[in-house]
């Protein structure tokens, strides 16, 4: 392979595994997961979502974090020298630009989310959960986001933060923000699991997210599960080829993708358990998404005592998981950019400051655009407003497309010896067992979960 000048390195395995576990651990796994697990056969869907995990979350883990170690560089350089040395077309830097762009769009929409959590912070912190009902924990909700300034306010103050920790680097930045914020996540996360352990229904939280229901384990489900396991690592978005570029070659990428879909995993087993037995202890709707999040657990928080204390602690754990994801889709057009040779932190206000400025759109698909419906005739998106299509697309279309072009890229166009020299295994069984996996089940398994997501 051709000498491609490297840019910067983590200081440390450990910072690299924090940065990569920040990338993967989002809102979904705090929200999406431990609801999707117990309306579709609880412990039965749990189980299957692990081996997806296993099966095909890993290998393609693996593979793109080889793919972004061996080209040392953002990932439209990478797939350009890679494809280069290879001697396969240009055309498949096209991953690259996929890689680059579909985190600089969902950046634009997750920030305005992540604006929510910022948000509830403040009004936990003032107490502002005591003695309310469902009702009115609706009509604050409701209120808030059918503010255009507000919501602004709150999608800015994310933005900036975001900003200022990506514009300062690698080291100076992300590392020392992950180094912080991940073990604050996993203190906080276990605070609320001990919570919900001595003063929760803990019996109905746990029966609702583990007993097993085969009964409702259905092709849908299988395929919402194999979905589940892709997209919680944050495979196909960019970071993870980005994060790799930075990797020491003496890293491990199997023990490295174990640790991430480990943890992955346990944040969003741990969020149900956290979240399930507080709803079920105070009577609560165990609805899914923000209804749950934003309007169920603030009703319990304020019933509780010092509930402002339990309240500040989970919207902080919350915003720790939306904004380590955040930096993780801002860094790959940074870092394209910066090989480009301009500078990192005029890039960073470039790149994030056109995420804010779309950002906009979204930010009044809750108020003023709240009633605009861009696809009113399809059945699958006629309800949807602007911010939860852009969602659908990214999520459903364009990650998928690009995890689809990853697996076919490493599985037939890279030469055998380049991943095996990059895997650091032995062409033997394992290796084997990854490039069959590779090839045609993770293929043919994307397939499945697009055409069912599209149904």
């Amino acid at each position: 392979m051709s000498t491609i000048k490297s840019h910067e390195h983590w200081s440390s395995r450990t910072a690299f595994l924090f940065a990569a576990m920040g990338a993967a651990i989002g809102l979904g796994n705090l929200w999406r997961f431990p609801f999707v697990a117990g309306q579709n056969g609880g412990g039965a869907f749990v189980l299957i979502y692990i081996g997806f995990v296993i099966v095909f979350g890993m290998p393609l883990l693996i593979s793109e974090l080889g793919i972004g170690r061996r080209g040392q560089k953002n990932p439209i350089s990478t797939m350009q020298t890679l494809s280069k040395d290879e001697g396969r077309s240009q055309k498949w830097q096209f991953i690259g630009w996929l890689s680059i762009a579909i985190p600089l769009l969902s950046l634009s929409f997750y920030s305005v989310i992540g604006g929510w959590a910022i948000y509830y912070i403040f009004e936990a912190g003032l107490d502002n959960f005591s003695a309310i009902d469902g009702v009115i924990s609706k009509q604050n909700f409701d209120g808030f986001v059918a503010s255009p300034w507000r919501l602004f306010a709150a999608h800015t103050v994310f933005t900036g933060l975001t900003i200022l920790v990506v514009s300062r680097g690698i080291k100076n930045g992300i590392e020392r923000i992950v180094k912080v914020m991940m073990p604050a996540l996993f203190v906080l996360l276990i605070i609320m699991v001990i919570n919900s352990v001595l003063t929760a229904d803990i019996i109905a939280g746990l029966s609702f997210l583990f007993s097993p229901d085969f009964s409702k384990i259905t092709p849908a489900v299988v395929a919402m599960a194999m979905g589940q396991a892709f997209l919680s690592m944050g495979i196909g978005v960019g970071a993870m080829m980005t994060y790799g570029s930075y990797m020491p070659k003496n890293y491990s990428l199997a023990k490295s993708a174990a640790t991430i879909a480990i943890s992955d995993t346990l944040v969003a087993i741990l969020a149900g358990v956290a979240i399930f037995p507080i709803v079920f202890q105070y009577n609560l709707d165990p609805s899914g998404g923000p209804e749950l999040i934003f309007v169920t657990l603030p009703v319990a928080f304020g019933q509780m005592p010092m509930g402002y204390l339990l309240g500040i602690a989970f919207f902080l754990l919350l915003f720790f998981a939306a904004f380590s994801t955040a930096v993780g889709m801002l860094e790959p057009t940074v870092a394209w950019l910066s090989d480009r040779g301009f500078n990192r932190v005029k890039m960073t206000l470039l790149a994030a400051g056109s995420t804010w400025l779309f950002g906009i759109v979204f930010v009044l698909s809750y108020n003023y655009w709240a009633d605009v419906r861009l696809f009113p005739m399809t059945p699958i998106l006629k309800d949807k407003n602007l911010l939860e299509l852009a969602d659908f697309v990214i999520t459903n279309i364009f990650i998928l497309l690009n995890a689809f072009l990853i697996a076919i890229y490493v599985g037939w166009i890279m030469a055998r010896k380049s991943m095996v020299e990059e895997i650091n295994l032995t062409d033997g069984l394992i290796f084997k067992s990854w490039r069959f996996v590779m090839r045609y089940l993770i293929p043919i398994a994307i397939f499945i979960i697009f055409i069912t997501n599209l149904k």
